[in-house]
């Protein structure tokens, strides 16, 4: 099986492509400040570089989020597009899981994976990874005050990994994580195509501006 794993919930955007359980490649990019978008680009590199046509990919993996409203559009973009190109499934994940999974030397435990939602808040979601290293969630994900954290990840006795908090493992998810949580993969329903979208945690920006201006939801629009 070619699996082919794109993941953008922060501004480090990742390309990954499995044959099996074993990781074959992955590329890194910048998902702001750059004058051109980059995933789409590094997602063809790596499918060159290993001789992988569009086409023969037999699964695709999403990071859906919670995380980056824009960054997570265009992952979700890019793989719904070679999801059809290639007929095969596309396979949502979430983002804290990918973080947990991508950590280097990755050991059994509980892990507390946060990322940032803006506004004095933090994305959570709660992991197991367990002695012959399968990773599973631990209820629901959610958000908590980013003063909140650390106090969580003490209540839970777990670790606290996320990027941009001082004092906790500065480390975003990568879309090579999906090679330790294959178990969690297969288990995971396939997208209806038509319908799905990233989770992205809560409304763009954006969206919350054009709201607050014009005292009405955007969706009645």
């Amino acid at each position: 099986m070619i699996t082919l794993v794109i993941e953008s919930a922060t501004y480090a955007g990742s390309a990954a492509l499995l044959g099996g359980a074993t990781l074959l490649g992955e590329r890194s990019v910048t998902m702001r400040g750059r004058e051109h978008e980059a995933l789409m680009p590094a997602v063809a590199d790596l499918l060159g570089d290993h001789g992988v046509a569009p086409t023969s990919i037999t699964r695709v993996v999403c990071g859906a989020g919670p995380g980056s409203f824009t960054s997570l559009r265009i992952a979700g973009a890019i793989a719904k597009g070679l999801a059809l190109a290639a007929a095969c499934p596309l396979v949502p994940v979430s983002s804290l899981a990918l973080l947990v999974a991508s950590l280097d030397g990755l050991g059994p435990g509980r892990y507390l994976a946060a990322l940032d939602a803006m506004r004095g808040e933090h994305y959570v979601g709660l992991f197991d990874v367990s002695a012959d290293g399968r990773l599973r969630a631990l209820g629901e994900e959610g958000r908590v005050p980013t003063e909140a954290l650390r106090a969580r990840a003490s209540a839970a006795e777990a670790r606290l990994v996320g990027p941009g908090q001082a004092g906790v493992d500065d480390h975003a998810p990568h879309a090579r994580g999906a090679a330790c949580m294959l178990a969690m993969i297969d288990a995971l329903p396939a997208a209806d195509l038509a319908g799905w979208a990233p989770r992205y945690g809560r409304l763009a920006e954006a969206q919350v501006k054009w709201e607050a201006t014009h005292g009405r939801s955007l969706e009645a629009v």
